[in-house]
């Protein structure tokens, strides 16, 4: 059973995973994208639709390796926001670095029961062999 705050921390990342596709494409077609007119760099959110449908289906798997994946993101929002001469784009940039670190928190602090839980099976797998080696 799921405590509301696991449900608030899971509807964070699916809301904060939404917002960076959304703002991936807002910004590279329309809001500040690297030349007139849109940009090739509007690919960079298909990685990020790769795990939607997981994430979306609480698949705890997809929400580990996704949680690694966003990483690249938060580099890309720290870069551009640091880097960028367009205020537009470096404010996006900022944006960008609080939606995917929304996002990991939100993962991490979602799947902590369930690391916890697995952690207690393995340890008990690991007596009862330990036992049975013993005799």
């Amino acid at each position: 059973m799921q405590t509301s705050f696991q449900k608030y921390c899971y509807q964070s990342a699916v809301a904060s995973l939404v917002g960076l596709i959304v703002l991936g494409i807002l910004w590279e077609l329309w809001l500040a994208p690297l030349r007139p007119g849109g940009s090739w760099m509007v690919l960079k959110v298909i990685p990020l639709l790769l795990p939607l449908r997981g994430v979306i289906k609480r698949d705890v798997y997809t929400l580990q390796w996704s949680s690694m994946l966003i990483l690249i993101y938060l580099t890309e929002g720290l870069v551009r926001a640091a880097s960028d001469s367009v205020p537009l784009s470096a404010t996006l940039g900022w944006v960008e670095v609080a939606l995917v670190s929304l996002y990991f928190f939100s993962v991490i602090y979602y799947l902590k029961p369930y690391k916890k839980a697995a952690k207690k099976i393995a340890r008990e797998t690991i007596a009862k062999a330990t036992e049975k080696a013993a005799k």
